[in-house]
């Protein structure tokens, strides 16, 4: 590497250490290592030449760093790639969203590009104009306005909330007063992680199957695991063993969806991929998943999975003849 370039490098990396520390208000040197690929030495290195200029940095064993309170960065200067990238994010949560967060999004990208230089707003404007994002389906069901707010809100304060919620074909709703963990979007849906209190236990929730949503000013009644830690098949309740087995060329458009399932193992058996899953007890969720591809697999086990399988398959039959 050049000299010219080392000394780019060291200069881009330095800026977006200091971006992190405006950003956030612990940051450990082990994190920016890893994030910038280079050793400790090299971010201690780093972080003096930032004392040095005059930035006023603290640091604790075994915390991290931190910037003191009151000071504030000059302007922050964006490339034409990340003002691009600002459009596509717009897009996205007008189309992913609820309208109340939505708006606070639109409100925030407003200040953006208020501080964009004259070329880079007619970039951004340029492309406003030649994004498109088909809207969400007005007759489908939504998450209630706000209620996606609340949750974030909730999360980062840890503070709990009151829901009336209707679980999948259940008559009447009930009321939960929840401690939300993490939110997730899959299967075209914003989905909930959160210990209830009613069931005491942790449970997932679809967000459109909210009712009702209100603040409480009660705590967190516990620490809480990373959200990670739920979408992985060791937490309790996905202790169901299911068997299937897909046709390859069909294979490599379920990589989304067996992952959320619970996939621990697959297996090439012939013209077939064989992939088995830890899922949960009832196995609802993947079994109507698999409706969606079934005339291109097979259930290997168990006997009750596939008997869901057939159940459903004879509704349908019995609703369209």
């Amino acid at each position: 590497m050049a000299m010219g370039d080392e000394v780019k490098n060291r200069f881009d990396r330095i800026v977006a250490i200091l971006t992190q520390l405006q950003t956030s208000r612990v940051v450990r040197a082990q994190e920016l290592a890893d994030r910038f690929q280079v050793s400790l030495r090299t971010i201690y290195r780093d972080i003096r030449s930032l004392e040095e200029a005059g930035v006023p940095v603290s640091g604790e064993a075994g915390v991290g760093y931190s910037l003191m309170d009151g000071y504030r960065l000059p302007p922050v200067m964006f490339t034409q790639e990340e003002a691009s990238s600002f459009v596509a994010a717009e897009k996205l949560m007008q189309k992913f969203t609820d309208k109340k967060v939505a708006a606070d999004y639109g409100a925030a990208m407003s200040k953006i590009r208020s501080v964009l230089r004259g070329n880079l707003k007619d970039h951004v404007d340029a492309l406003d104009t030649q994004i498109w994002m088909n809207p969400a389906d007005e007759n489908g069901t939504e998450p209630i306005p706000g209620s996606l707010g609340i949750l974030l809100e909730s999360i980062a304060q840890k503070k709990q909330v009151r829901i009336e919620y209707r679980a999948f074909e259940s008559e009447h709703a009930s009321m939960r007063d929840i401690e939300p963990v993490g939110l997730f979007h899959a299967e075209n849906n914003w989905n909930m992680m959160a210990y209830c209190h009613l069931r005491n236990d942790y449970r997932q929730f679809r967000a459109d199957r909210i009712l009702k949503i209100a603040r409480l000013d009660m705590p967190f009644t516990r620490e809480h695991p990373s959200i990670d830690v739920f979408r992985k098949t060791e937490w309790p309740g996905t202790n169901y063993r299911v068997v299937i087995r897909v046709a390859k060329d069909v294979c490599k458009y379920l990589r989304a969806g067996k992952k959320y399932y619970g996939i621990v193992d697959e297996k090439i058996i012939g013209d077939q991929i064989e992939m088995t899953f830890m899922t949960h007890e009832d196995g609802e969720g993947l079994a109507r998943w698999f409706m969606m591809f079934g005339d291109n697999g097979e259930v290997v086990e168990p006997q009750d999975f596939r008997d869901k399988i057939t159940a459903f398959a004879r509704e349908i039959i019995s609703r369209n003849t």
